[in-house]
């Protein structure tokens, strides 16, 4: 893959201005990206394999296990703005090995004490310190390519959040029942500090951020825009609320879905446990192939609004529309066809949202742009599970709750994913940053490129 990055005069600024990236190097920093995803959601995902030992080994109420698991987002949408603002004087290469160092703290205490106070305390530092994290990803892998190949790498990046658990639950379940619930949160060290040493000596900002612009969107875009201009732009709102669905799904998946399997559908435990893994691995098919679809449309001269912005919209809107059909359906391979879609093709759209915020957001404020939307969408994760338990504790049966609670999700989902396909409009909304640049003095069209 070139990068078509060539400038012969780009030497004279005493940067390193490399005419081609290399396509090892580009897939080196992109795949540790993918790995840094995988670590984060395992780090995620480990208190609930470790959930019923931690139960009885500290003597704890499902209410007070449900504290922990809600504690971690308490602190989540802080984060996301406070670190990512960080980017404007640290790199996001640095601030992501600070933040997997922190991660790893919070790991030590647990493999040495049964106190539920510490076990708070460590899930509310873990939240915050996770809160950046996937848009520090992207923007290191943004970097690395330009506009056109931008989904792909979205895709490959975020796939990382459902091959974390999907390779979390079966090794840390057998470590846990065959050690203890510690050693499920040992196990996770050795793999963050040999992801540093990876990322220590190959993690680096991409030439992306110092070159020629790839495409009409970057050769257009302003150096820097005030934020109240940025973050209020329609493509930014519809992205905004594009993806808080999408996090919806995702909340809904982690604490809903097994026990809609077991109690709403019927299924055994064995069998919820094997049913449940069937969404993430669609998943990581579904971002990797509708990234790879979305740049080769891209490179065929398709507009971003369509290739990016529309591809996203409309897979968040079969995602609701599968979500509904799967409430109608009856028991079998159909209905839970549409289940792995329903809790699946998000993830995609939310891959693509990233490129889409990256045609009309400056490299130099990409980050914390991503962290304010990430902010933003981590609400889903706190009301998506309260409103649906409600639902389900209202209904007469559990089966009509899920049914009802599920139904009503899908619906929103569609009715939200119209609003933002009237919303998003990158190529005009670059238009007009470039004309508040002209009337606030800011650097304007062309200011990213090597000087």
């Amino acid at each position: 893959m070139k990068t078509d990055t060539e400038d012969p005069a780009a030497g004279s600024t005493g940067m390193v201005q490399p005419a081609r990236v290399k396509l090892r190097s580009v897939w080196t920093v992109v795949i540790l990206c993918m790995l840094f995803m995988v670590i984060n959601f395992a780090d995620k995902s480990v208190m609930g394999f470790a959930g019923a030992a931690i139960r009885q080994d500290l003597g704890i109420s499902a209410e007070q296990f449900g504290l922990l698991q809600s504690a971690f987002f308490w602190l989540f949408a802080a984060g996301a703005i406070s670190i990512s603002a960080l980017t404007h004087k640290f790199s996001p290469v640095n601030i992501i090995m600070v933040l997997v160092v922190v991660w790893t703290a919070t790991l030590i205490p647990l493999t040495l004490t049964g106190s539920f106070a510490v076990v708070l305390l460590c899930r509310i530092i873990l939240g915050f310190a996770e809160g950046p994290s996937i848009g520090l990803a992207m923007a290191v892998a943004h970097s690395w390519v330009p506009a056109r190949k931008r989904a792909l790498v979205s895709g490959v990046v975020n796939a990382g959040s459902s091959l974390g658990p999907l390779i979390a639950a079966p090794i840390l379940t057998w470590v846990i029942a065959a050690h203890s619930w510690h050693a499920g949160f040992f196990a996770l060290i050795p793999v963050a500090l040999a992801w540093l040493v990876a990322w220590f000596f190959l993690g680096r900002m991409g030439p992306e951020t110092v070159t020629k612009a790839n495409s009409a969107v970057d050769r257009d875009l302003p150096e820097r825009v005030p934020y109240r201009t940025l973050l209020i732009q329609p493509t930014v709102i519809g992205i905004a609320l594009l993806t808080l669905l999408g996090y919806c799904c995702v909340a809904l998946k982690i604490s809903w879905l097994p026990l809609f399997l077991t109690e709403g559908l019927g299924y055994s435990t064995t069998q919820s446990g094997l049913l449940v893994t069937l969404p993430y691995i669609v998943s990581i098919g579904a971002n990797i192939l509708f990234g790879w679809m979305s740049s080769r449309l891209s490179v065929r001269g398709i507009r971003g609004r369509y290739a990016r912005g529309f591809f996203a919209v409309g897979l968040m809107f079969a995602n609701g529309i599968s979500m509904i059909l799967f409430t109608v359906l009856g028991a079998g391979v159909m209905q839970m066809a549409f289940v792995a879609l329903a809790f699946a093709l998000y993830s995609g759209a939310m891959s693509l949202s990233f490129a889409v915020l990256a045609d009309v957001v400056p490299p130099a404020q990409r980050s914390t742009v991503y962290g304010c939307v990430i902010a933003f969408y981590s609400l889903g994760g706190v009301f998506a599970p309260l409103l649906m338990g409600w639902v389900v504790g209202a209904a007469s049966t559990a089966a009509d709750g899920y049914s009802s609670g599920f139904m009503w999700t899908g619906t929103v989902m569609a009715i939200g994913c119209l609003v933002s396909l009237v919303l998003i409009r990158p190529e005009a909304d670059v238009r007009r940053l470039v004309r508040v640049a002209a009337t606030t003095g800011a650097p304007g069209p062309g200011a990213n490129r090597p000087r």
